[in-house]
């Protein structure tokens, strides 16, 4: 079995519902895993937006800390850098203009008719990761470099509505 990505809210390359965008309640959406391969330590996911019209992706969420057998997240994970569900999970810092700089920022529309891709990935990493809550992409990247053990990829559209 492969490592898998998915989400109850929106199928692979669909739109995304608009209460995960910053257009609506701008709240992380739920997402779910299966096929972790043997000697997985740690999950990691990171959301970024590559259609972004800047150098690189722009960071929309990090969550890092994720224990091997939990199988999913819920939706709307608190903005802080230790979240609490049953089981805690730490989150890193989003590249997003407005709200926290930790936790979930949902698609923005104030400049962009065009569809975005938002890409949510999975990692399964062979090591517990030595990140402190509030980690940026290049911590978490340099952290995980060389530990990727499986990754998968699920996609959300966006884009502003035209009136």
């Amino acid at each position: 079995m492969c490592l898998t990505i998915s989400s109850p809210a929106f199928f692979n390359g669909a739109t995304m519902p608009e209460k995960y965008t910053g257009d609506g309640e701008n709240i992380s959406p739920p997402l779910r895993w299966r096929g972790l391969p043997e000697g997985t330590q740690e999950l990691a996911i990171v959301c970024e937006d590559p259609d972004a019209s800047c150098e690189e992706a722009s960071v929309h969420w990090l969550v890092y800390k994720i224990p091997p057998d939990l199988e999913e997240l819920p939706e709307h994970l608190p903005l802080e850098p230790s979240a609490e569900m049953p089981i805690r999970v730490l989150q890193g810092r989003h590249s997003g203009l407005k709200g926290p700089k930790v936790g979930y920022q949902g698609p923005e529309h104030l400049k962009h008719r065009e569809t975005h891709h938002y890409r949510f990935k999975l990692y399964a990493l062979s090591t517990k990761l030595d990140l402190a809550p509030g980690a940026d992409r290049a911590a978490l990247d340099a952290a995980m470099s060389g530990h990727v053990l499986a990754e998968s990829e699920l996609v959300g559209t966006s884009q502003r509505a035209t009136v």
